[in-house]
């Protein structure tokens, strides 16, 4: 089962934690609700995330001592990894079947395998006097239903990230609005001597947002949910898709060493663009802050545009991609770890969040501290879209998200076809 789509235009805001409870007394039995915690008993909660890059790097821990120091009963064990390490981590543990306190997660078809397995928490009654506050489409990827299993944090889109100095070298003037006109601009940067596009083909997840988007622009939003129910990506539209991936990787448009460049680090994808080397990445929301940290930053010349849409295809440029971050917690997290989530998803903690400028609002109100233009637009792109489809490695099952990315990241490394792309996803849905 997927999450519940989203073709409203009422969708605003995304980005990630976790944990496992260690109470150092024993906690009262509970009931559905979660276990009781008296005020004075001693409680740690163990808070999985992966808040590795600025700024929650320093946001979030700063966050963890407040609450401590107004919650002197609780501690928290804050546990912080890279988002690869921490999706091969989280996976491993599901396999276990434990699951820590609070983590992140995406929502979607892999916290709706955690919630099949008996491992999380139903925070339905518990959150049920104040998640009115929240957007509810913010909500949506956590919800199955009719429950509410999840509380975001972050929400948004993916989108294209350009150096606009770079784009003016190339004399292009506007960004580029069709398929057609985006492969020109492929070629009048490399012509100005300029590398187009920074990857990190290493971890795959950043190849897949391509073939994603094209499959949206080609085959149309609704074909590609529609697949939630037959398993089938067979379809022309799809295979057309990866066809258009082809033209662009024909190009040579990434640079030197992509396929074994990470994201975040010092000499990976974001670097490459906060540094000035590259002109475009398509990326979500977070990109900004990812490109100061990794890299020096481009401050006035970064600019954003949607992707482009698809002469002939079904999709319209308001139909967007992307998705946030949130937390779950483990069946058996203590009553703490509830309470920490109301306080975490409070107006005040989002306001905060949104003003370190890392952060799409999810809190009703808290749209009014954005400030950074880029991400008033993408903002404003989420106000106007007209279809929402979440990270296909996230919003289908785990096996089917993981040969998404593996099949696309072989296209994209020449080792691979448009129809072994839709053959391979299309075998592994159906194996389900």
């Amino acid at each position: 089962m997927g999450p519940e789509p989203l073709s409203r235009r009422t969708f605003l805001s995304a980005a990630g934690l976790a944990g496992l409870s260690i109470p150092i007394l024993s906690a009262c039995g509970g009931d559905d609700s979660g276990n009781s915690d008296s005020a004075t008993e001693q409680v740690t909660i163990e808070w999985w995330n992966i808040a590795t890059t600025e700024p929650g790097k320093s946001l979030w821990p700063k966050l963890a001592k407040e609450y401590e120091a107004a919650h002197p009963n609780v501690k928290i064990k804050f546990v912080a990894t890279e988002n690869d390490a921490y999706k091969a981590k989280m996976t491993a543990q599901t396999a276990s079947g434990k699951l820590p306190d609070i983590f992140h997660t995406w929502g979607g078809g892999v916290l709706k395998q955690q919630i099949d397995a008996g491992l999380v928490k139903d925070l339905t009654k518990d959150v049920a006097p104040w998640v009115g506050t929240l957007l509810p489409a913010a909500l949506a990827a956590y919800k199955f239903d009719g429950k509410t299993y999840g509380i975001p944090f972050d929400t948004g889109m993916v989108g294209f990230w350009y150096n606009k100095e770079l784009f003016a070298k190339a004399k292009i003037d506007t960004p580029p609005a069709t398929w057609a006109e985006y492969l020109e601009a492929i070629r009048a940067l490399k012509g100005a001597g300029v590398t187009p596009i920074a990857l990190a083909g290493k971890e795959k997840w950043p190849g897949m947002y391509y073939w994603a988007y094209l499959a949206m622009r080609v085959a149309g939003l609704p074909a590609l949910q529609q697949t939630y129910t037959t398993n089938d990506f067979n379809g022309p539209g799809f295979v057309q898709a990866g066809r258009h991936l082809k033209e662009l990787v024909d190009l040579d448009p990434f640079q030197r060493g992509f396929l074994n460049a990470s994201y975040p680090t010092s000499d990976g994808q974001a670097a490459q663009m906060g540094n000035g080397k590259t002109a475009m990445e398509l990326m979500g929301q977070w990109a900004p802050s990812v490109q100061s940290d990794a890299g020096k930053g481009i401050g006035d010349d970064l600019g954003f545009f949607p992707f482009p849409t698809v002469d002939g295809g079904q999709g319209t440029v308001t139909e967007v991609f992307g998705g946030g971050g949130g937390h779950a917690l483990s069946k058996d997290a203590p009553k703490a770890a509830v309470d920490f989530l109301k306080w975490f998803g409070s107006l005040e903690i989002d306001r905060r969040l949104v003003q370190s400028k890392g952060y799409q609002p999810v809190v009703k109100g808290a749209e009014s501290e954005l400030t950074d233009p880029n991400l008033k637009v993408v903002n404003q792109a989420l106000v106007n879209s007209t279809g929402f489809q979440l990270f296909l490695d996230q919003g289908f099952p785990p096996a089917v998200g993981q040969e998404v990315n593996d099949s696309v990241a072989a296209l994209i490394a020449g080792k691979s076809t448009p129809e072994k792309v839709t053959q391979a996803i299309t075998q592994t849905a159906k194996s389900q």
